[in-house]
């Protein structure tokens, strides 16, 4: 590994430079962070994680693991002897015309999955559009879905992979797998609330499975529900508590904000397991093109990530291109389990965090 590989990730010394002369947040990569000229930098978006110790902000790491009281560098951030500086924050385009939006969706979409390097890759497959277009930039990649025999997720990936002519590789879960994976998953993130270990344990499980099979790398859909208005919560904006923004282009605005956070919880996890992660559908060109999505290629007449369905066209079959997709904690049945478990416990719902309850349980019996 190259002196510059262990001081940076994602992105050349000299691209990031010209990224922070230009003050350009889309310069060009799938994200970056670390250090160069003796400054700490981390890409717009957060993709990948940065972390320094609370006394001492140039003791860094990517791995919050390695410090003693570790605390994120901010997403957008150069930080040098004088402070930090937010120098890159995300582009706000007006929207573009209909055939122009989805003319750039659909070429920075397929560049992206096309240019996936197949050398050790696996790729996390839900059987919905996000995974089914990763998959399709690596043909000879096998497929990875976990969940409980019954979980939706495992049902949609057979039926896609089956669709795709993939192979496809089921991990089939069970509560001790959940049991044994919980403290590796927290000792990695950090986190113990039910939803971050939800999300966190199906991704992991699925790279520890791949890695254990000789990959080293896992492809993933992430950024695809935030870029592209995949939440219920935007569909319904102005009308849905959960956004403040009046319309449907301005919610998406919002869930992006919020990649940084759930970026670092992903990318911590599957590195856990000993794979990185691959996000083609992160890379500045995709994102570049998502933001000037007018707010009926986002959402139209109940449909959600309307431009992404349609940059899949004739790339993946339609019958995936327009399956119905639930989140990963809850097509996974990870979360209803992880509910079980805790019940079984004696953690029971009338509590307050129930579940969040039983998982720190289960750290303190494991001593992380």
């Amino acid at each position: 590994m190259s002196r510059d590989a262990r001081t940076l990730r994602g992105a050349s010394p000299a691209l990031v430079r010209e990224a922070i002369d230009d003050r350009d947040p889309l310069p060009g990569s799938a994200g970056f962070a670390g250090e160069v000229d003796g400054r700490l930098v981390r890409d717009v978006l957060g993709r990948q994680p940065l972390f320094s110790e609370a006394d001492d902000r140039f003791a860094w790491s990517f791995d919050p693991a390695d410090l003693d009281d570790p605390v994120r560098v901010p997403a957008g951030v150069v930080r040098g002897r004088c402070g930090d500086e937010r120098v890159w924050t995300l582009l706000n385009p007006p929207a573009a015309s209909a055939a122009d939006a989805l003319d750039a969706v659909r070429a920075a979409v397929r560049t992206s999955v096309r240019e996936l390097d197949p050398n050790g890759l696996a790729v996390a497959f839900s059987g919905g559009v996000d995974s089914a277009l990763v998959a399709a930039g690596a043909p000879d990649a096998p497929c990875y879905v976990a969940g409980f025999p019954d979980a939706h997720d495992v049902a949609a990936a057979r039926a896609a992979a089956e669709a795709m002519g993939r192979d496809l590789r089921v991990v089939e879960l069970a509560h001790a797998d959940l049991e044994r994976a919980i403290p590796a998953v927290v000792r990695a993130t950090g986190r113990t609330n039910a939803m971050d270990v939800g999300i966190a344990l199906p991704l992991y499980l699925v790279a520890e499975r791949a890695v254990a099979d000789g990959f080293d790398r896992v492809a993933v859909g992430q950024g695809a529900d935030e870029l592209f208005g995949g939440y219920a919560k935007v569909a319904n904006a102005p009308d849905d508590h959960r956004v403040e923004a009046e319309t449907v282009r301005g919610a998406t605005r919002e869930v992006i904000a919020t990649l940084p956070n759930q970026l670092e919880r992903d990318v911590l996890a599957l590195r856990a397991a000993g794979a990185e992660p691959v996000a083609p559908l992160l890379h500045d060109r995709v994102v570049e093109a998502a933001l000037s999505l007018p707010g009926p290629l986002l959402v139209s007449e109940g449909e959600r990530k309307v431009a992404l369905r349609r940059a899949g066209e004739g790339l993946i079959p339609e019958s995936v291109a327009t399956a119905d997709k639930k989140a990963v904690q809850y097509g996974s049945l990870v979360s209803r389990e992880l509910d079980r478990l805790a019940r079984r416990a004696g953690f029971k719902r009338r509590m307050d965090d129930h579940v969040g309850r039983y998982v720190r349980s289960l750290i303190e019996t494991d001593g992380v």
